[in-house]
């Protein structure tokens, strides 16, 4: 995942109020266990957090007690253990300039860089929650998965839900019931999928470059 918004527009984007503790700056290649900028609605107030992109079930003894649950797909999610609380009462919005995906073709697997057409950022659908254990607290979320749109088909069977601006209230809860509905693909057209370079492979690298066409490294 990519996201180079400063803090202050993410805020401005939300209408949230900021966190001390969001992450800021340009981030080229943000990889699962790190922190994400997470918008959430609580009290009649929205507001920016700073959470783990790996969602702790409240069973975990340890956050690597189990599977690394970063995504949760939009037909079961209502239903799994994990998640069926948090969907029901803890959904959450996350910013992003874009996100990486694999296509595997025989044994490899090409990246592609996946961002809105528009140009504006993509929003995802995520829920989260607290994880506590002998003093240790950390609030953590997962994306929730669509079957993958005319765009993304070729490339991935699953896409992160996208939401719209009109759609934000109603998935954080402040406008009833309803959330349900918007767990599908969005529809063709929103977004663009382009080979990168395997670079983007590591969780070390990082730069502008890692979501450059990798026709223009010729």
């Amino acid at each position: 995942m990519a996201n180079t918004l400063p803090v202050d527009a993410m805020a401005r984007l939300f209408k949230a109020v900021p966190g001390n503790d969001v992450p800021d700056g340009e981030r080229f290649n943000i990889c699962p266990t790190e922190s994400l900028p997470v918008c959430i609605s609580t009290e009649g107030q929205r507001q920016l957090r700073a959470m783990r992109w790996g969602f702790v079930p409240t069973w975990y003894e340890s956050p690597a007690d189990g599977p690394l649950l970063i995504n949760a797909r939009s037909e079961t999610v209502a239903e799994k253990p994990a998640f069926r609380e948090a969907i029901r009462a803890r959904r959450c919005l996350i910013p992003a300039d874009g996100f990486y995906e694999w296509h595997r073709e025989g044994e490899a697997k090409l990246p592609f860089y996946v961002s809105r057409r528009d140009g504006e950022p993509l929003v995802f659908g995520g829920l989260w929650q607290n994880w506590e254990r002998g003093g240790e607290l950390l609030t953590t979320c997962a994306i929730v998965t669509v079957e993958a749109g005319p765009a993304l088909a070729p490339i991935h069977h699953r896409e992160p839900l996208v939401l719209e601006k009109e759609d934000w209230a109603k998935w954080l809860g402040e406008e009833g019931r309803g959330a349900a509905l918007l767990m599908k693909p969005r529809p063709e057209g929103i977004l663009q999928a382009w080979r990168v370079g395997a670079q983007v492979n590591s969780n070390r690298a990082s730069g502008p470059g890692l979501r450059a066409p990798l026709a223009d490294r010729a």
